[in-house]
């Protein structure tokens, strides 16, 4: 077996979920290679705990999505809660051959299902240790625009990476946005202004996704003034977006643009009434990952980007805001990109993708990589 499953299999049983003795973890693979599942059910086992299995298929979920009745995600659903309750922990590898294969399946099919498994996902979220994470395909590799084996070499460099660094750096942004009220952020085609008052910061360095590398909070939810334009492209619910577009007034996207899919876009934006906030701000900085590669893990932890996202809060850091959608929109502000500022309270705290501030070097990509 490749040396680097056995160590990421380790990472993610250890390092991310922590699992202890006696506790029941589901693994849930799409389109992983059993090398990967067999890695991680004897990592498991090594620490003593109860592995399950759950294998998964694009090509299959699309064919039930595409027939299933409200009755059948029903029944699905009640049967996954079951199920999830009874997990301490759980693991989730996600490959795909065809980032589009969901493309076709209508979009209130999507919406009931995303609706229906809400539950299932929130238990998870809020009652079990968790991490999620992609697996490289060839599909993987032509988003990259690389070679597969290139890409798997970069994936496993990035999900391997020492983790352990970014702590410092970390807690010391946190603590600066704990105690910041008023955010501002520049670039080609974005003027934001917006509060995080009172909301705090969330540190992600490895424990809930693999790869990671971001600080999160969330805007007060009536806070956000003025325009953001995405320079990274996203795929959500098997559409492609490219250039999308936001404007705001009083925390609510009043007008919203993406290229060929505008409609698409308000469609989803009109999904619920949650859905026109934003329920998340983030900062990444994971030093290996440069390139938006059309996948949201990879994509959001971008070294000197940004994503601000509409829909669901995370109740860590909670505006109130609730909706079915939780979409991470990712601006890249290095100089190749355009550039761009992140003030707090009027300090620079990030230009051009560095961190400024002397206590936030640590986040910066020459102390990272070591």
């Amino acid at each position: 077996m490749d040396s680097r499953i056995t160590r990421l299999a380790e990472v993610l049983t250890g390092f991310s979920v922590k699992l202890k003795k006696g506790e029941k973890v589901l693994i849930d693979a799409h389109d992983v290679p059993d090398d990967m599942v067999l890695a991680l059910v004897r990592a498991a086992r090594a620490r003593k705990a109860i592995p399950f299995v759950q294998v998964n298929h694009g090509r299959l979920v699309r064919e039930v999505y595409y027939g299933a009745t409200e009755e059948q995600f029903k029944t699905a659903a009640r049967l996954e809660l079951h199920r999830m309750k009874q997990m301490d922990a759980y693991i989730a590898l996600r490959g795909s051959q065809n980032i589009f294969e969901l493309s076709d399946v209508p979009t209130s099919k999507m919406k009931m299902a995303l609706s229906l498994m809400r539950p299932v996902q929130d238990w998870r979220v809020k009652k079990t240790k968790w991490v999620v994470l992609r697996w490289p395909t060839p599909a993987m590799a032509q988003q990259a625009a690389t070679s597969t084996e290139s890409f798997e070499d970069f994936y496993f460099r990035v999900c391997n990476l020492d983790y352990s660094r970014m702590i410092p750096g970390m807690k010391a942004l946190k603590r600066m946005m704990d105690r910041t009220d008023k955010v501002h952020i520049t670039g080609p085609g974005t003027d934001l202004r917006f509060s995080i008052k009172n909301i705090g910061a969330i540190t992600c360095g490895g424990s809930h996704n693999i790869p990671d590398g971001e600080v999160f909070s969330c805007p007060v939810k009536t806070s956000v003034e003025g325009h953001v334009t995405y320079n990274a492209p996203s795929v959500y619910l098997g559409d492609s977006f490219d250039n999308v577009r936001l404007e705001f007034k009083q925390g609510r996207v009043v007008k919203a643009s993406a290229n060929a899919n505008t409609n698409k876009l308000n469609k989803i934006l009109d999904s619920d009434a949650g859905a026109r906030y934003i329920g998340e701000f983030a900062i990444g900085f994971n030093p290996h990952i440069l390139e938006p590669m059309r996948d949201i893990l990879f994509d959001e932890k971008i070294g000197g980007s940004f994503h601000f996202t509409p829909g669901q809060a995370y109740e860590d850091a909670d505006n109130g805001n609730r909706s079915q959608v939780h979409w991470d929109l990712v601006n890249i502000q290095r100089p190749e990109y355009g550039g761009g500022e992140i003030r707090f309270d009027g300090k620079l705290i990030r230009k051009d993708g560095m961190f400024v501030p002397k206590s936030l070097h640590k986040l910066n990509p020459e102390y990272l990589l070591g």
